[in-house]
């Protein structure tokens, strides 16, 4: 075991919107960090896949990373280890939530509960988080958006042609649709945003020490167990300790809480932070359906999101109750979460030459359909041996399927109108859930809470149990937001970072 002879300010486990947003807010406001990263720097080539190799190979699929599902199955789980994390595989929209997601929001299954603040305590925090990530977007046209202090610092990216039309079509529908508020960079080689670009490039370096390759196996305690003393990690295959006035979690839903349970011991038998018998449950992941519309034009089957949906999000005109979010997928080519997702798409993919899958994408507009779920203490993750395992079942099923078939009506009246040339009629519309695999979205196995009995940590990520610990990732969310989580984790990372400098500056 070799130990580590400096002592940080801040350790930051996980460089993703939650660690790598914290670990460079950190180090501009001089502290000393260190970002302990699972993988490396991912090849650029690796990060803007665009070509029928997305379906051919399971490209962001860790080697030899296997959890395992509620039949005791293993899952091999799309997620990215890198610096950067899932963000750098993300379609980089950066939705706030609404005003009404932070309050008790009655869903047709249940009550999805309420945050410890409200939006206007956040909303602060939003605008700084679309500053550094330079979002893309239009305000004003979304019937559902929350309130905001201005229109956004970036216009929207210009959508691919054959789009225009089809917003326009959906207009006639009674639709109102929008431009997708994308997080975007002035590269041509590496586009999208990610929290490697505006986390980790926009810290101090000399106050920031990334250590890759660095996987986090448990956090020590002290012997009063109020405070953790050591993070261990394997670096390249040695075991390493390292010490911080601060040890900060970011390293996903999943692992985050994954680590906590790892880290049992005497004081904490039930694992770290664990005393409510509430870490690894509530597992949230969000409902996600892919749909296929068949396109009248070619399109090259590579470009980034673009347009989204919210008329169904609070109900529709037969329920009251929320439905969810609509958005464009990218190009069929382009979007990895599509290439994971659409069985019927995947098994063909597998069967016809390359040409021929060109030809099939150029041919497809793909939409998302998205519906937040309740947490659940049964839908968790836990341990087994050191071996990660999922319950889960998804929950709101109604109010998801009642989506899905209403914008399949709404595609089809498009498709029926003598004005809209670029979409076609087609005897069906292919749709397929996302899988278990697919874990990008997933939130809620660390929630905050005021009640120590109830939650993990508090309102501002903090340990109910540990003087130094704190949670930055999406495994804090109370409930699971329709429009995904990205923008909140990265808003709730900066607003982390104030906390801390309070804390250090006395």
């Amino acid at each position: 075991m070799i130990i580590d002879d400096r002592h940080y300010d801040i350790i930051v486990i996980g460089s993703g919107a939650g660690g790598g947003t914290l670990a460079g807010a950190l180090s501009r406001q001089g502290r000393r960090v260190l970002l302990l990263e699972r993988g490396g720097a991912m090849a650029l080539s690796d990060q803007n896949v665009a070509d029928v190799d997305l379906f051919r190979k399971d490209r962001y699929h860790p080697r030899n990373e296997r959890w395992f599902g509620p039949d005791g199955d293993p899952i091999a789980p799309q997620t990215t280890y890198a610096l950067g994390g899932n963000t750098k595989i993300w379609g980089a929209v950066l939705e706030r939530m609404r005003e009404k997601d932070f309050d008790d929001l009655p869903l047709q299954n249940g009550i999805s509960p309420r945050w410890p603040f409200n939006y206007q305590h956040l909303a602060p925090f939003y605008d700084q988080a679309e500053h550094l990530y330079q979002v893309h977007g239009k305000s004003g046209v979304d019937p559902t958006e929350p309130a905001r202090n201005g229109d956004f610092g970036h216009a929207p990216k210009p959508l691919m042609p054959f789009l225009e039309p089809l917003r326009e079509g959906l207009k006639r529908q009674g639709c109102q649709p929008y431009d997708l508020p994308l997080s975007w960079s002035s590269s041509q080689e590496d586009p999208s945003g990610d929290a490697q670009l505006y986390g980790l490039d926009n810290a101090d370096s000399e106050k920031l020490e990334v250590r890759s390759m660095a996987r986090v196996m448990r956090l020590h305690v002290n012997p009063s167990g109020r405070e953790v003393k050591a993070v261990e990690a394997d670096v390249d295959g040695e075991t390493w300790l390292f010490s911080a006035d601060v040890v900060v979690l970011a390293a996903g839903a999943i692992n985050t809480a994954a680590i906590l349970l790892r880290s049992s011991s005497e004081k904490h038998p039930r694992g770290l932070s664990n005393g409510s018998d509430q870490v690894g449950r509530n597992l949230m992941n969000l409902q996600l359906t892919s749909i296929l519309q068949l396109a009248a034009e070619r399109n090259n089957g590579r470009y980034a999101r673009s347009l989204g949906v919210n008329d169904y999000y609070w109900g529709d005109k037969n329920v009251s109750f929320p439905l969810g979010h609509i958005q464009a997928a990218g190009g069929v080519l382009q979007d990895a979460l599509f290439a994971e997702s659409p069985p019927v798409l995947s098994l063909v993919s597998k069967l016809i030459p390359d040409f021929g899958l060109e030809r099939l994408a150029s041919r497809s507009v793909a939409w998302w359909a998205m519906t937040e779920v309740l947490p659940d203490p049964h839908n968790k993750v836990w341990l087994n041996n050191d071996q990660i395992r999922i319950n889960y079942l998804h929950n709101n099923r109604e109010a998801h399927d009642r989506l899905v078939y209403r914008w399949i009506d709404t595609l089809t009246a498009v498709e029926a109108d003598p004005i809209t040339k670029v979409v076609t009629k087609a005897p069906t519309h292919p749709r397929g859930e996302a899988p278990l695999s697919v874990v990008g979205y997933a939130c809620g196995t660390c929630r905050m809470g005021d009640d120590p009995a109830a939650s993990v940590v508090d309102g501002d990520g903090r340990s109910h149990e540990l003087d130094n610990l704190y949670i930055a990732d999406s495994s804090v969310f109370p409930s699971c937001p329709s429009v995904g989580p990205g923008l909140t984790t990265i808003a709730l990372a900066l607003r982390m970072s104030e906390a801390l400098k309070q804390r250090f500056d006395g």
